[in-house]
């Protein structure tokens, strides 16, 4: 845990680091408003169907977001390492569920996925990237009707579907509470539910209320992208729709987060 991190050996390194990420998300910023404004309004032109669009556009964050995970390795600020690359780029039709220990993770997994659709922030649909989320992603804010619905229409058509079941950035301390989403769209849509676990290092300095000048004390934050083994609604077709939701929800829970929860307990 953060708290239980050594002191800072080299103060120079270090506040260079906080300095690369705050340049970072700097331009991250200027990068997403490019793209909103630039980018895909000039395809858009080119792109009529929407359908077609939105797989193009998905590409084209998935490649922007890379393009920035390789920013901030040049920069020795992150570090982004899985064994599985190849499986995550070749990925469809499933629905995946990862921990969220930090700001980034959404976009470590996008930029390996290149067919990304995610549940965001209906918050964001009053931002300026308004546009950018009613083309390509799911607000959390529609009643679970449409939302279950336009899910399982994102899914036939191939994409894979992002979810962080805890709905919020992993607390330091304290029980980990799973909500049951990914598990109530599974089984309505038949889809498996491949649970991603994101290790690494602390990530000091981008978890829930951490300081924005804090930073990892001693190296680079360090993302470890690893695929679980995926969890088949099939196996809770004999049970009742709440009691299926229930056992799948705490199946995803125990693979996901068991080490994690009994750690931090």
């Amino acid at each position: 845990m953060s708290c239980e991190m050594p002191p800072v050996k080299n103060h120079v390194l270090y506040f260079w680091r906080v300095f690369g990420k705050w340049l970072a998300f700097f331009i991250f910023g200027l990068g997403t408003l490019f793209l909103a404004m630039v980018v895909f309004p000039l395809m858009r032109l080119f792109i009529r169907e929407k359908i077609c669009f939105q797989r193009y556009a998905r590409k084209t964050v998935s490649l922007s977001f890379r393009t920035f995970t390789v920013f901030m390795d040049l920069i020795d600020v992150v570090k982004l390492e899985t064994e599985d690359y190849h499986s995550f780029t070749r990925l469809g039709g499933k629905i995946l569920v990862a921990n969220h220990p930090s700001l980034l993770d959404v976009v470590m997994l996008v930029s390996l996925i290149p067919n990304a659709d995610c549940i965001v922030n209906g918050d964001l649909l009053h931002s300026i990237v308004r546009n950018i989320i009613r083309e390509l992603y799911i607000p959390n804010t529609l009643d679970f009707t449409t939302l279950s619905r336009l899910c399982a229409e994102s899914l036939e058509r191939g994409n894979c579907l992002l979810i962080f079941p805890e709905g919020t950035r992993t607390r330091h301390y304290g029980p980990i509470k799973v909500q049951k989403g990914a598990a109530r769209i599974s089984l309505l849509s038949g889809k498996p539910v491949v649970p991603v676990y994101i290790g690494g290092n602390d990530k000091w300095g981008l978890g829930k209320k951490d300081p924005w000048i804090a930073f990892n004390h001693i190296e680079p934050y360090r993302y470890e992208l690893t695929l679980l083994d995926e969890i088949s609604p099939e196996r809770y077709v004999s049970f009742s729709y709440n009691a299926a939701v229930k056992l799948m929800n705490d199946e995803i829970k125990e693979v996901l987060f068991g080490p994690l929860d009994r750690e931090i307990l």
